[in-house]
């Protein structure tokens, strides 16, 4: 128990972004902030981080700076029964047990009290979903020769089912496939599951027209707001709360963003006129915002869509950006993101690294 504590507890001072990568080491959504002291100080959620990045928050900043004044907690001297309701109640996955003078006497966590089959609910969404399963997945060749790419495994189920699947978690049962490469199979397969949580609906091009073209197809028959997927990538959020930040921004469109860390290992160096130089960092370590391939759409954007040519979405954020229109960017963590078109990746998540 002790290490398992430690491996949670945190001190105040310590960034937003090591946070972040811890969470990513432990496969949590929640650590304990300790004092100077080591006494209890606080919770810190994922919410939390992403809502300071959302305010554009140095990622230097410790964590002391962006934490809710308030947290739930539980004490010696409650029921343990009532705090295990709580815990159901608010879906929290573990709660501290804090002493008289905060300190820390335990952690109840969720997967020690509740059987398996008890999961933690989800917000119920019942949004469209449109899956772009047309490609030919090059990167998985020579997989990808004989099987598409939707229909790789993953564990016990194609990779589709996967992505799938985790929509049907939130209440998302309205399901657009768009088919090219091998479409055949795709529907062939998928009709054979008999799967009654996927109300499935495909949608073909007859010629490539990039990653948002094809949407124009849709036109008329998706009219809420709803999501876009790659089907080559697993996103470890719960995707209400993308939903909501979409909605609470009232943006057109919500790209995710994955914060993904690159480590040089050499001097960069900066110059200003004449070659002069302005500074050196030694093996800097550098973090960006990579497009996750992951979107939420309001429905009027398919009619904004070209008909009949090749579009990117991306084209259709430039076109909304020139325009000042809003376009959200939800971040998450590195650890939270999949990209399962490339071997590397794919071989890790189903247990072998290359």
């Amino acid at each position: 128990m002790i290490e398992k504590l430690n491996k949670l507890c945190i001190p105040k001072s310590l960034s937003v972004f090591s946070a972040l990568k811890r969470m990513d080491e432990q496969k949590r959504k929640l650590l304990i902030v300790v004092d100077n002291d080591n006494s209890f100080y606080r919770l810190l959620s994922i919410g939390d981080i992403q809502r300071a990045i959302i305010g554009n928050i140095n990622l230097s900043t410790s964590v002391d700076k962006i934490l809710r004044s308030e947290t739930k907690v539980a004490l010696v001297t409650d029921d343990v029964e009532l705090v295990k309701q709580a815990m159901r109640e608010r879906r929290i996955e573990f709660m501290p047990i804090i002493g008289i003078n905060k300190e820390i006497i335990d952690v109840l966590f969720w997967e020690d009290l509740f059987p398996k089959e008890i999961v933690r609910e989800k917000e119920q969404l019942n949004l469209p979903v449109v899956i772009m399963a047309g490609g030919k997945g090059t990167r998985l060749a020579p997989l990808t020769h004989v099987l598409p790419k939707p229909l790789i495994p993953i564990r016990q189920k194609s990779m589709l089912e996967d992505i799938m699947d985790q929509f049907v978690a939130v209440g998302c049962h309205d399901f657009y496939i768009s088919v090219n490469y091998k479409a055949e199979m795709i529907k062939y397969y998928m009709s054979s599951l008999h799967n009654s949580d996927y109300n499935l609906s495909y949608f073909q091009e007859d010629m490539p027209l990039g990653t948002a073209g094809s949407l124009h197809l849709l036109k008329d028959k998706i009219k809420d707001t709803f999501f876009v997927s790659n089907c080559d990538i697993l996103i470890d959020q719960d995707y209400s709360d993308i939903i909501r930040y979409h909605r609470e921004r009232q943006n057109e469109i919500t790209l995710v963003a994955v914060l993904k860390e690159y480590y040089i290992p050499y001097g960069t160096l900066e110059t200003k006129e004449n070659g002069r130089l302005k500074s050196i960092t030694e093996k800097p370590n550098l973090v960006f915002k990579i497009n996750a391939g992951f979107y939420v759409l309001e429905p009027h954007l398919i009619k904004e869509i070209p008909c009949g040519e090749f579009y990117h979405i991306t084209d259709l954020i430039e076109k909304l950006k020139k325009e000042g229109r809003n376009i959200g960017v939800f971040p998450v963590s590195e650890g939270a993101w999949t990209d399962v078109g490339n071997w590397e990746e794919y071989m890790h998540c189903i247990g072998f690294d290359l």
